[in-house]
This record gives C-alpha cells, structure tokens and sequence, in this order.
C-alpha cells in the first residue's frame, strides 16, 4: 500500500515535466535563442567570456564571430586550472565535479565540467524528463512501486586539488535527489565498487531477490549483467526472476546489434524498451514515443546546439548552420554550448535528423570513427546495419566488432578486414562474410563502387574473435564497465592490431 502511494505521487508530480516539453516542442528555436543569451549572460565575467567579448555578444552571428569551435585540448588548460579551484574560469564560480570520459576505449582521459547547473538542470533533469514521458504513455504504471536497477561505471570519485572526478554515472549517484535514490538498486557502496567483475557479483548478490521493475544503464553492459543472472538462477528469461519488469531505459551505443538478444531475454510486450541519448557533456535525446523513428531533441536541457553537414566537415575550420537551417536525411557533426562551460564544443557524434517538428535525430557514427582509406567514406550505421542484415539472415548474433582498412600493398588492391566475436555464430562464416561485403556495397554507393571488379577494393576479410576478446581488452586497458565500449571503426590499423595480437595469445593460451 504504501509504495503503491508513492508511485500515484512521484507519477504525478512528473507529468509537469511532459507539460513543459510539449511547451517547448511547439517554440524549440525560440527556447534555444533563449539558452544561448542566457549563457552569455551568465558566463560574460569569467575569464572565458572576457577574451572573447561575451559583453559584446547579441545575436547568434556574433557568438560565431567571437567564439571558436573547440575540441577538449583547447578547453583543457582551462580545466585543469579549475580541477586546483581556479573560479569564474569557463563558468561563474568553482566546480568541484568532473566527469571522467574517454569519449572512446583508447583515447586520454577527459574531465569534463559539472557544475550544479549542469548536475541538476541537465543530466537530472533529462532523467525526469524520461521518466515522464515514460508515464505518459504508461499511464498504469506501477514503476516505483518496485526498484530501478542502476548500471554505472566502475570509477570511483577521486578527488584532485579541490575537486572531485568519477564516471558521470558515479557523480550522479553520489548528487540522486532523495526520491530516486529511494527508488534505485543496488545500494551506493556497491555501485560505486571500482571491480568491474567484482561488482556484478555483489550486485545479483542484493538484487536477485527485490522487486526491481526497471533498468537504467548502457545496454552491452547491462547483457553480461543478465547472462550472469540466467546463469545463476537456471531460468530461461529475466521475467521468471522479475516478474513485474516493465521498463529498459538503455543508451551509450547502438542497440541494434543487441536487440534481438535483448528480447529473448524480455520476451512478449511487457517490458518497454526506451532508448536515450546522454553523455558525460550532456543530455541530449531521449526516445518520447515507441511508434516514432529516432530521439526527441531536449531543446530545454542545458545545451545549445549547432550542426556541420558532415560533406563540409573541416574540424575546426567547419561553418556550422543552427538548428533552425538543418535538414531531413544529411549526417551531421554535433556541436554543443553548455550550461557546464563547453563553448562551441566538437562533440564528436553525428546524428541524422528523422524529423523536424518535432525535431528528432539519430545517432549515426562519431566523426573519428570511419573509414575512409579509399574514398568509400563508411561510417558506423552503414557498418551496424550491414551486420544486423547479414546476422539476420544467418541467424546468427554479435557481441562486438571492428573494422580497419588493409592499405594497398604494390598492384594489390586494398581491402576492409573485420574482427567480430560471435554470440550466436554462423554456420558457414565465409557465407556470412560474402553477405556482410554485400550488405555493405548496398548500403554505401561509395563503397558499392570502390569495389566494383576488386580493381580498388578487395573482398572483405572476416576474422572471427574468440569468446571473450573484446572484454579481455577492455580489462587490459582498465576500462570495463561505464560509457566505455570498443570504437567500430578505424581509419588505421593501430586498433585492430592490438586486437589481432589479443586474439592470437587467446587461442594459443
């Protein structure tokens, strides 16, 4: 009875949270005019704003005059200045949380700004904004009268100078507004264990029993997570050992390769698979409608937005057009201004806009990651729908893959060679790379003509990865767990080498 009260309370205390976004949705280019001149008006008297005349600043076209595009190793030695408690640096006062990024498996460390701002006006504030979207088209839900099961990263809070640095994850658990601390699982101690392996163990450990209705986290985390539950239990699917699950909120990479896997394990139509799009800079989309392709554009959450097409895409040399200039179908680089003192900051990802009004988007790929060794420009959605096809047809499943050019050699041709490590393996493996180099040409007209008569390209070569290479590597590299994940692509061969080179110890071990 009483956590039945509760969940009538929270429900309804988050609908205001829909209200306001429906608010918003019908003037999104009015609210993010709005953030931008707040921004500056807020950030005029730092350091920042001062070199580049924030004062001055009144429109968008003088935010582009004055302000460069930036990447973190522009923004870095402002950074570290506040990390030792430099104050008013890149925001009004000291920030004394960092989030610990890599932005990919093997790049340096990134400690991005998190100011209460930033805390509570974006990353908390995007996950209220889930949640009531959520209600809103579950409108007897029953969600809070069980737990949500958290899944972060396995970064402790370190502290430095006169700040404190972690997984974003583990910040937000340490800043949980007290009703959804109430609400979550596992307790603290547990989920801020550094030990990934550890931590999975001692998590089933206190969750197995509870009434958990919901999960929270990066989906190919959460798979190992609940192949270890099946495994421990002896039950067929996650129903039998939660019986009233009802909500996947997952995000930090493509579900695609994982959604059938993820559905055997969820099977029928209990449990609502929502997707988000958030990162250690932000929370950017979220998925406010099942029967609608992509994410819904959070124009109210603390950033602002702008856009390179990714035709004209010349890193910081780039033009970048607003959010009222962008178009249907064109991939774009995502540049974000934020309430955490990212100033026209390359972020990295691009997206495809799926619609206008509202605006929603899809996560395409990162402008780092492609190859593009041959003129045949793939990029990460041509890579994972080429294999979702192909696994289709072969019945077959992946846990992760890479791919990497083979550089032409003499009068050889070049080539894409792949490492993929298989959940479900094909039967013929050779046939299931014939259909995957097939997918790929049709799916990319670049690629489809690089390798017409395997003049330039060559055939792709597939190497099929041992059990657990993927995750051995990330353990090498002291990266399990959290936003981390394996980069698809790569324009060289540095990756795939250490890959190779796991893979070949794996098999003679």
């Amino acid at each position: 009875m009483f956590y039945s009260l509760v969940n009538k309370v929270l429900q309804s205390t988050l609908r205001k949270y829909v209200e306001e976004l429906f608010e918003v949705n019908e003037r999104p280019i009015e609210r993010q005019e709005y953030i931008l001149m707040d921004f500056i008006e807020k950030a005029k008297n730092t350091r920042y704003g001062q070199l580049h005349h924030f004062d001055k600043i009144q429109s968008f076209q003088d935010f582009v005059a004055n302000v460069p595009l930036s990447d973190y190793g522009d923004l870095k030695p402002y950074i570290e200045e506040m990390r030792e408690g430099g104050k008013d640096v890149l925001w009004p006062g000291k920030v004394e949380w960092y989030a610990k990024s890599s932005g990919t498996s093997s790049g340096v460390s990134k400690y991005i700004p998190v100011p209460k701002e930033s805390l509570e006006g974006t990353h908390i504030n995007g996950g209220r904004i889930e949640l009531a979207l959520y209600f809103n088209h579950n409108p007897s839900s029953k969600l809070f009268e069980g737990l949500g099961l958290r899944l972060g990263g396995s970064t402790e809070i370190a502290s430095h100078g006169k700040s404190n640095s972690g997984d974003l994850s583990a910040i937000l658990i340490q800043n949980m507004p007290m009703w959804a601390e109430f609400r979550s699982a596992p307790s603290n101690e547990t989920a801020l264990m550094s030990n990934w392996e550890e931590k999975i163990d001692a998590i089933l450990d206190e969750v197995i029993s509870q009434n958990i209705t919901s999960f929270w986290g990066v989906s190919s985390w959460f798979l190992v997570l609940f192949n270890k539950v099946i495994e421990r239990t002896g039950t067929e699917n996650l129903l039998e050992v939660w019986p009233n699950l009802e909500l996947f909120a997952h995000g930090g990479m493509n579900f695609a390769p994982y959604e059938d896997q993820f559905r055997a394990l969820m099977p029928g139509n209990q449990v609502t698979f929502m997707e988000n799009y958030n990162a250690s800079e932000g929370f950017f989309a979220v998925q406010d409608n099942p029967d609608f392709d992509g994410l819904l554009l959070l124009t109210c959450c603390g950033t602002y937005y702008e856009f390179i097409p990714m035709s004209e895409f010349n890193g910081k040399n780039s033009i970048t057009v607003s959010l009222s200039e962008v178009e249907l179908n064109t991939e774009y680089a995502v540049i974000i201004t934020t309430n955490g003192g990212l100033w026209r900051y390359i972020l990295g990802d691009t997206v495809r806009f799926t619609s206008l009004k509202p605006y929603r988007i899809k996560v395409s790929g990162r402008t780092a990651h492609f190859i593009n060794a041959f003129g045949e420009e793939v990029i990460v959605t041509n890579a994972e729908e080429a294999i979702a096809r192909a696994c289709n047809s072969h019945k077959s499943s992946v846990r992760d893959f890479h791919a990497a050019p083979i550089f032409m050699e003499g009068k050889e041709g070049g080539a894409h060679q792949w490492v993929v490590e298989f959940e479900t393996p094909p039967k013929d493996l050779a046939a299931f790379a014939v259909e995957l180099d097939q997918e790929l040409q049709l799916l990319n007209s670049d690629y489809a003509a690089k390798r017409a008569g395997n003049i330039l390209l060559q055939p792709l070569q597939l190497v099929e990865a041992k059990n657990g290479l993927f995750h051995q590597w990330l353990r090498n590299k002291n990266k399990l767990g959290g936003q981390n994940k394996i980069p698809r692509l790569s324009n060289e061969r540095k990756l795939i080498t250490e890959f190779l080179e796991l893979n070949e110890a794996l098999r003679n071990a």
